[in-house]
């Protein structure tokens, strides 16, 4: 694909970088354009500057309940810059959009599942190109070689996915305020009705080297809170596994 560039009609791609990340918006950028894939660069919400400006946003309980720890600035940040690119979808005129953080190594086959993807709209409201952790997958069908899976366990990173029009335009006014970081309150399929799937084999993973904007140098800044406060944790992951286990259409994985 390299110095041509890729014919995907109605679909956008935005790349979230923040301004400040300026080796890892370079890399990127050499990435995409070995792509041939065209993106619009979108600065990142920064949370450590704005926190005063989003910190209303937050529901500093509900998210302490969920996720058992502090909040973390940066977070609320990265939920806020994905709340922006679905906002530059819905002003487009495009169908489709691929969002993709700025630490993804793409695969040779990346152009490929991404077009299989494209073909496959009908079967999925969000799609996952990467993952941090997504376990127990089902599968719900194929897409050419890849699987389409819906998983019962932890399914977490957003670092490569793409958003439906119409799924956008649905959910943007139920996202704020924010109960938990992004990835985490979108796996939530039986609250928000939606067909969130991973492509499997994931054709591009994160590669960060263990120094995260938002977690910092390998979750150095991240806090749990001790395990007599974490209960209210355990206890949402066990009634979002009852509800995701009987909100799915569930097929046995081959």
């Amino acid at each position: 694909m390299t110095g041509s560039k890729a014919c995907l009609p109605g679909l956008r791609v935005v790349l979230i970088n923040l301004p400040r990340s300026v080796a890892r918006r370079e890399q990127m950028q050499r990435r995409l354009s070995d792509l041939g894939l065209d993106y619009e660069l979108l600065a990142a919400v920064d949370g450590r500057e704005q926190w005063e400006r989003l910190l209303p946003s937050v529901d500093l309980r509900a998210f302490e309940r969920h996720v058992g720890r502090d909040v973390l600035p940066g977070e609320i940040g990265c939920y806020h810059s994905h709340l922006q690119a679905w906002q530059r979808l819905l002003a487009s005129d495009a169908q489709v959009l691929l969002v993709l953080e700025d630490d993804m190594v793409f695969h040779g086959d990346f152009m490929d599942a991404l077009r299989t993807a494209l073909r496959g709209r009908a079967h999925w409201d969000i799609l996952k190109l990467a993952k941090i952790r997504a376990k127990q997958p089902v599968c719900q069908g194929m897409l050419g070689s890849y699987r389409l899976n819906a998983y019962l366990g932890a399914a977490t990173g957003f670092g490569a996915y793409l958003v439906q029009r119409e799924t956008a335009q649905r959910l943007l006014p139920a996202l704020l305020p924010i109960a938990a970081p992004v990835d985490r309150e979108l796996e939530q399929v039986h609250r928000h009705d939606v067909r969130h799937f991973g492509l499997e084999p994931f054709p591009c993973h994160p590669q960060d080297e263990g120094q995260s904007t938002i977690t910092g140098e390998r979750f150095s800044a991240v806090k749990r809170y001790p395990l007599s406060r974490r209960w209210t944790k355990y206890a949402e992951q066990a009634r979002n596994l009852r509800s995701r286990t009987s909100a799915l259409p569930l097929k046995e994985e081959t």
